[in-house]
């Protein structure tokens, strides 16, 4: 029997504007907003800290982030409130290293990778947090990586808007106000290419698919992402048993 491959529904979908005096706030993937008029933020009652085990920082993410996912992590970092004497993780700054070494040479060549120059991967705070709270957290994390040797960081803002196969809005699409405040260089738009989404709205990479083909590290994860939305098992690779010489 010939296999069929059905033709996956395209979108093309429009970019949010570039400038907008809002600030994007995050809690259990669902976003909201703040407007920089209502300011709010006090330095006091936030400290920013390295977290030395990614483990609760990980879990910030997954929880929060609405990409639903951990990237490969050098250094991440947590903003704390510590307000009433309590200490609570209200952010999370991840940066670490991307899937292609051209990530951070293209824009920084006079940068060694993983070393002098990172890519900021996962930035995500409360919406509880006041507004401006996104550029001070940042340049405190910026403080600590040049302090550490790191002189670039690499980031990418995702303009266009996803949806779940319902129609539900799991993320309205962000320009990068937050590095622009922070004196960032634009250094152009990243290659073009089409994203395919899972059910509920999340990215599913081509390097994930690249994982599942090639039976790479990490296959496993990416196949149970496919399997938790219908997807039957991957066929297993043939195995080549070597022939036993007849007995005498």
């Amino acid at each position: 029997m010939a296999a069929v491959q059905e033709r996956l529904p395209f979108e093309d979908l429009p970019e949010i504007p570039t400038a907008s005096p809002w600030c994007q706030r995050w809690h259990a993937g669902q976003h909201s907003w703040q407007h920089v008029r209502d300011g709010g933020f006090d330095a006091r009652h936030y400290q920013v800290d390295v977290i030395p085990d990614q483990a609760p920082g990980k879990a910030f993410v997954l929880t929060h982030h609405y990409s639903r996912s951990y990237p490969a992590v050098k250094v991440q970092f947590g903003l704390y409130e510590v307000a009433g004497g309590e200490r609570r993780l209200s952010g999370v700054a991840a940066f670490g290293v991307p899937v292609s070494t051209a990530v951070l040479t293209k824009p920084l060549p006079e940068l060694r990778p993983y070393s002098e120059s990172l890519e900021c991967s996962r930035f995500v705070l409360l919406d509880e947090c006041p507004g401006n709270a996104e550029s001070w957290f940042l340049a405190r994390c910026f403080d600590a990586l040049l302090a550490d040797g790191v002189r670039g960081v690499v980031s990418f803002a995702d303009p266009v808007p996803r949806r779940t196969v319902s129609g539900a809005l799991v993320m309205p699409g962000h320009v990068g106000t937050i590095y622009a405040a922070t004196n960032a260089l634009y250094t152009g738009r990243a290659t073009t290419r089409t994203v395919k989404l899972l059910p509920d709205g999340t990215v599913f990479h081509a390097r994930a698919a690249q994982k599942i083909r090639r039976q790479e590290q990490g296959h496993e994860y990416a196949e149970a992402q496919l399997r938790a939305f219908g997807a039957p098992p991957p066929r297993c690779a043939p195995v080549r048993v070597p022939a036993r010489p007849n007995p005498p």
